[in-house]
């Protein structure tokens, strides 16, 4: 999971990226190969290392935030790259580097197994944790497993869909919270309906398609069933958490969430201005819920400094400002005055 720098320099560093594998796999996988590869090839496999292993990983860095580890991953995995689109012919002499490639990401990936057991060794101690707290999963799940551990991609890709597999199964007995300081976002959208409607399609297409593309290739029969069954799950924990996550304003806070797909914990003293009425524009982050016909966002709050936001898959991103539909406006106006 990268994110990509909100610069014009990040847009033409991923154009050249593009631009230099394309060019790469055209010399060495197209008809015209045989006619541009001279006869001592040695310089060109040379130059071509120096595009996977380098070229390709600093471009990667200039248009995604990326650590040293993601970095250093990105170059072993250009060896490897590089080992199944040059022909072997012709990658011969090269064969070490492609060796130090596995080797590397073996490294890699002896290190993500052991944050995953980390995690699972501290896993009892969270689930602790977040129980005794006022918040809700939703939001106190990764602070609370990141204050015991070092924040790590694969870790937060789980932890991020183990909220998923929580609210679709875990979550139904749960009533939704009211209270003076609670407000929600979808009652009076059709966001229930538009899931529902959702599911009840995915449920349909599956049993229909399934059976018809087992016949023909039974592989990608079966892939598109756990996709299908994998976005039926993901849409009943996003319903069950725009039900259960309402949002909250407390004496220092705002919690706002629309779902699993996106949230944001702000203090109040870091809001600017607030906007009744008016239009997002697209570097506005929404928090409206799904309906027919999208309504016009009732407030929009602009931040001192941007703020972080937790999207899809644990994913971050800075926002500035941010614009909200709720289900009692004026409880929220309230609120935020006071």
């Amino acid at each position: 999971m990268f994110v990509m720098r909100q610069t014009n320099y990040a847009k033409w560093a991923l154009a050249l990226l593009l631009l230099v594998l394309t060019s790469n796999f055209l010399l060495y996988r197209s008809p015209l190969s045989s006619l541009v590869i001279p006869e001592d090839t040695f310089w060109v496999v040379t130059g071509s290392l120096v595009d996977f292993a380098f070229v390709a990983p600093l471009l990667m860095l200039a248009a995604f935030r990326l650590s040293i580890k993601h970095f250093l991953t990105l170059v072993a995995g250009g060896f490897v790259l590089a080992r199944f689109v040059i022909p072997s012919l012709y990658f011969e002499p090269f064969t070490t580097l492609f060796y130090i490639g596995i080797g590397l990401e073996a490294l890699v990936l002896l290190a993500e197994i052991a944050f995953l057991v980390l995690l699972l060794y501290h896993a009892p101690a969270i689930v602790r944790t977040i129980k005794s707290q006022p918040e809700s999963p939703l939001f106190a799940l990764l602070p609370t497993a990141y204050a015991r551990m070092k924040p790590n991609l694969l870790v937060t890709v789980i932890l991020s869909e183990s909220l998923i597999f929580y609210y679709a199964f875990c979550s139904w007995k749960k009533k939704p919270a009211e209270g003076p300081n609670l407000i929600s976002l979808h009652k009076n959208s059709s966001a229930i309906a538009f899931y529902i409607m959702l599911i009840h399609a995915i449920g349909i297409e599956t049993i229909g398609i399934h059976w018809w593309l087992h016949d023909k290739s039974p592989l990608l029969s079966i892939v598109l069933l756990i996709l299908n069954v994998y976005s039926v799950v993901y849409f009943l924990g996003e319903l069950q958490a725009m039900r259960l996550n309402p949002l909250k304003v407390d004496n220092s806070n705002l919690y706002v969430s629309l779902g699993l797909s996106k949230r944001m914990e702000v203090p109040l003293e870091a809001i600017k201005t607030i906007q009744w009425g008016g239009a997002a524009d697209k570097e506005t982050l929404t928090f409206i819920a799904q309906d027919f016909v999208e309504p016009e966002p009732q407030v929009i709050l602009e931040f001192k400094e941007p703020q972080e936001a937790v999207l899809f898959f644990g994913r971050t991103k800075q926002v500035s400002r941010i614009a909200l539909t709720v289900d009692d406006p004026a409880k929220l106006k309230a609120l935020l005055e006071q």
